[in-house]
């Protein structure tokens, strides 16, 4: 399918349209739009007369839905960890490997060693993945460098992905990920001497969307992570963070208390730290691909965040530790099958509530005003996306209203 027109029309689809009960789906819909954005959207037979003009493309019944985004990810980074998954299957657990000096600590020093054009060279399969089933938006993390050079060369390599990919790259600042070999049992020097003047160059290079950090046992406190928020929050830059994942430290209350985007992983999170999280707006980013892979046992409280009102966002966490994992399809399937979302809550989760752990207004819907950011599906009904495992059923993408 070719769409060189500047405005066009989609009929004979079925639209997931995501803003309402049962996936807001319309049956025998069309869809108007131009390059600026979506028109309108309803049932065929209600086409307004404004837009019935515009040239017309036949779906042949297909699904559409709001193209999807991957909220969550670290694509960037040198190296692989395939020797540490061997030791986990061995008994080791993720903190153990860790503390012997692997997990994060060993992407660093492969990470450090890559180019600009390495990084990118590796991330651009992992990229490809996720545009094959549908993705328009990639959120990449730094947080494999560790000194200032890095996490810059790291931010800047994400930035460059968007002029080779038809993508857009939103960059998150994750300075506070862990403390380097080097530094070891000095995580208030690194956060002062490093990790906030890194994220002040970041800034200052126009390089950062968001801030991040990791805050747990084996990496940060709340106290420390704090530090880096301040900073954020003075430089204007919104906040997210990686909490709750292996033990209970407050952490997303804390991020809440900051206003965060979102507080991610959640398998530990308590009752008030779900309250918390509702009373601040903050979204709750389930990643089902690191519980899969360190094999945990506790999974994030997915009924409490139903009772509070707390929307969950849903993604791959791709990382070469915990999560290596490049479909975010896989990950829908795997966050109904290990956490019983539902798959209308797993599709929400990789659009519209995926956008707002972004803070981009006007995408993860179908309604008159958001991007003509598409996705067009051989499939009958939406929960065929969450259902399938190891099929994709992508026809084509649309993105800014041209296939």
């Amino acid at each position: 399918m070719t769409m060189r027109q500047h405005n066009s029309l989609l009929t004979n689809c079925r639209a997931a349209t995501l803003t309402g009960p049962d996936y807001g789906l319309i049956e025998d819909a069309a869809i108007a739009m131009t390059p600026e954005g979506i028109l309108w959207a309803g049932h065929r037979q209600d086409i307004p007369a404004a837009v019935a003009a515009f040239p017309h493309h036949d779906l042949g019944g297909r699904l559409v839905t709001p193209a999807l985004i991957d909220c969550h990810t670290h694509v960037v980074h040198g190296g692989n960890r395939a020797g540490e998954f061997e030791m986990r299957l061995k008994g080791a657990t993720y903190e153990e490997v860790a503390r012997a000096g692997g997990g994060i600590v060993s992407t660093v020093r492969a990470t450090r060693a890559a180019s600009e054009e390495e990084l990118i060279a590796a991330a651009l399969p992992r990229v490809d993945a996720l545009i094959a089933e549908g993705v328009s938006v990639i959120e990449v993390k730094s947080g494999y460098g560790l000194d200032i050079e890095t996490e810059l060369r790291m931010l800047r390599a994400a930035r460059r992905i968007a002029d080779l990919r038809p993508v857009e790259i939103r960059t998150t600042f994750l300075g506070a990920h862990a403390t380097p070999a080097e530094m070891k049992g000095a995580d208030d020097a690194y956060i002062d001497t490093v990790c906030i003047p890194a994220l002040r160059a970041a800034h200052a290079e126009g390089l950062v969307d968001a801030v991040d950090g990791f805050c747990e046992g084996i990496a940060f406190s709340p106290a420390q992570i704090a530090r880096v928020f301040d900073v954020a929050c003075a430089l204007g830059l919104p906040v997210k963070l990686h909490a709750e994942q292996l033990s209970n430290l407050g952490g997303a209350a804390m991020a809440a208390r900051y206003g965060a985007l979102s507080a991610d992983h959640l398998e530990y999170l308590d009752e008030a730290g779900v309250r918390a999280m509702a009373d601040a707006g903050t979204v709750a980013v389930i990643l089902p691909g690191a519980f899969y892979t360190i094999r945990e046992t506790v999974a994030p409280p997915i009924a409490l965040f139903r009772a509070h009102g707390v929307q969950m966002a849903l993604a791959t966490d791709m990382n070469p530790g915990s999560s290596p994992l490049c479909s975010l399809l896989l990950a829908m399937n795997m966050a109904c099958t290990l956490f019983r979302m539902t798959p209308e809550e797993a599709l929400m989760g990789v659009t519209r509530h995926a956008a707002r752990a972004l803070g981009l207004a006007g995408r993860g819907t179908i309604v008159p005003g958001a991007r003509a950011d598409l996705a067009v599906w051989n499939v009958d009904h939406p929960a065929e996306l969450a259902y399938r495992i190891g099929f994709n059923p992508l026809h084509h993408r649309i993105i800014g209203g041209r296939a």
